[in-house]
C-alpha cells in the first residue's frame, strides 16, 4: 500500500474496507463539494484525497496521475480547491471507521475495557516546532485504534478529549496527569493509571492533610514496590472534587535514574535555566498514580501493566516509518488537515486489509467457499477406471 498500485489496480479491494456510509450522501452533508465538474463522484474524491494524503505526491503529481488514470481532469489548483474543503468529509468518514470497528471488535471477558492514550506531534514544512498534534486511543485488547482527534499545537493532553465508558481503564503519560482529566475519567465511571509528575497534581493523605511526597519516596527500601493511600486535592472551588487514589512508586536502577537526569539537564541548558532539584531526586523513581483498588489492581501488576503504555508509541513509529504521517508537505492549514485525515483513514484501512490478507489469494480474489459436497477425485476415479495411459490411448 506504500505505491500507487493500490489505488490503480487495488481500488475495488481498497474500497471495500471503507466504512458502509453513502459516500454521496455524507460529502453533501459535510458540504465537501458544491460543485463537481472535473471530480465526477465522492468515490473520485476519496481516491484522489487518498493518493495525495497516502502516496506522499504534490498537488501536481496528483493532478497528473488523475488524469492518466482518467479518474478526473483538473489542475492542480483545481485538486487544491477541492481537497481543502473536504476535511470534515475526511473527518467523518475516520469517525465512521473507527465506529464500525468497535462494533465488530470483541469484547475482552474481562469487565474492565483496557485503553492506552497518547498524542504525537506533526511539523508544518518550513517552520520549527509543533504544527498539528493527533490524539489517539488505543484499544489494549485487539492492539487497535479506536479514537483519533486532531488539534493545532494549543491542543494539549488529556482524558477529555477521548470518548469515556463505565469501566474503562486508561493508561497515559505524564501529559495526562492532571486532575481535570483524571475527573472526566471518574465521572464516566472508569478508572485511571497514569505516570506521575511530581509537580502536575498536588496530593492529600487519606485524612485531608498535604502528603510530602518526597519523604514518602525516600522511605522505599532497595528495589521494593511500595503504595500509598492518597486523594487529588480538590481544585475550583469544588467544581473537581478530590479523587481517592492510590500512588505506586518503585526505585529505578542507576543507570535509568541517570539517563534521566542527564535528559533533565538537557532540556533545562536548551531553555537556559537550572534544572529544579525535585525534578532531579524524582528521576530516581518510577511512580503511578491509580484510581483502582489493591484487590483490583495490585501494585506490581499496575507497574507492569502501565509498561504496556510502549505499544501506542509502537503504533506512532508505525503510522511515521511506514505511512509518513510526520512527512506533510501542505503549508496550508485546511489542505494540511485534510491530508492528516487521509493518512489515518489509510492507516485504519492498512490495519483491516492486514487482518484479511490470509484470507485472499494470490491473484487478489477472496478465496471461495467450498462446495456442499466434496468432488470426485480424479486419482481415485484413475484407479477404479484402470491405468491412465490406458485410458488416454482409448480416448
Amino acid at each position: 500500500m506504500s505505491d500507487l498500485r493500490s489505488f490503480t489496480e487495488e481500488w475495488e479491494f481498497l474500497r471495500s474496507a471503507l466504512p458502509v456510509v453513502d459516500l454521496e450522501k455524507s460529502l453533501r452533508e459535510t458540504k465537501g463539494s458544491r460543485r463537481w465538474r472535473a471530480v465526477r463522484s465522492a468515490d473520485d474524491l476519496l481516491r484522489l484525497a487518498l493518493v495525495y494524503g497516502f502516496c506522499g505526491l504534490s498537488l501536481r503529481q496528483t493532478a497528473a496521475w488523475a488524469h492518466v488514470q482518467g479518474v478526473a481532469e483538473l489542475s492542480d489548483v483545481a485538486l487544491l480547491k477541492r481537497l481543502q474543503s473536504c476535511g470534515d468529509w475526511l473527518s467523518h468518514l475516520l469517525g465512521a471507521k473507527l465506529a464500525e470497528r468497535g462494533q465488530m471488535a470483541p469484547r475482552p471477558e474481562s469487565s474492565l475495557r483496557l485503553r492506552l492514550m497518547d498524542a504525537t506531534s506533526i511539523p508544518v514544512p518550513g517552520c520549527k516546532g509543533t504544527g498539528w498534534r493527533v490524539h489517539v486511543g488505543l484499544g489494549l485488547s485487539q492492539l487497535a485504534i479506536d479514537h483519533i482527534e486532531v488539534t493545532g499545537a494549543e491542543g494539549g493532553e488529556t482524558f477529555c478529549r477521548f470518548p469515556l465508558q463505565s469501566q474503562d481503564l486508561v493508561t497515559g503519560d505524564r501529559g495526562y496527569a492532571h486532575r481535570r482529566g483524571l475527573f472526566s475519567v471518574r465521572q464516566a465511571g472508569g478508572h485511571f493509571l497514569v505516570r506521575l509528575n511530581w509537580s502536575n497534581v498536588p496530593l492529600l493523605d487519606e485524612h485531608g492533610e498535604p502528603f510530602d511526597l518526597f519523604q514518602a519516596l525516600r522511605q522505599i527500601p532497595g528495589n521494593q514496590v511500595a503504595e500509598f493511600r492518597v486523594q487529588t486535592a480538590p481544585q475550583e472551588s469544588g467544581k473537581i472534587p478530590a479523587l481517592p487514589a492510590r500512588l505506586i512508586a518503585v526505585r529505578k536502577s542507576p543507570a535509568a535514574a541517570e539517563k534521566e537526569r542527564q535528559k533533565i539537564l538537557r532540556e533545562a541548558a536548551r531553555k537556559k535555566r537550572k534544572a529544579d532539584p525535585r525534578s532531579l531526586e524524582a528521576a530516581e523513581y518510577t511512580i503511578v498514580l491509580t484510581s483502582m483498588g489493591e484487590e483490583q489492581l495490585p501494585a506490581a501488576q499496575a507497574l507492569e501493566l502501565y509498561r504496556f503504555r510502549w505499544q501506542i508509541e509502537i503504533v506512532f513509529k508505525r503510522l511515521k516509518g511506514l505511512l509518513g504521517l510526520d512527512q506533510l508537505s501542505a503549508k496550508d492549514s485546511r489542505l494540511a488537515r485534510s491530508a492528516l485525515y487521509a493518512k489515518l483513514l489509510a492507516a485504519l484501512l492498512l490495519e483491516d486489509l492486514t487482518g484479511k490478507f490470509l484470507s485472499f489469494s494470490p491473484w487478489g480474489l477472496p478465496v471461495p467457499e467450498p462446495p456442499a459436497q466434496p468432488l470426485a477425485n480424479p486419482t481415485s476415479s484413475a484407479r477404479r477406471d484402470g491405468p491412465r495411459h490406458l485410458r488416454c490411448a482409448e480416448a
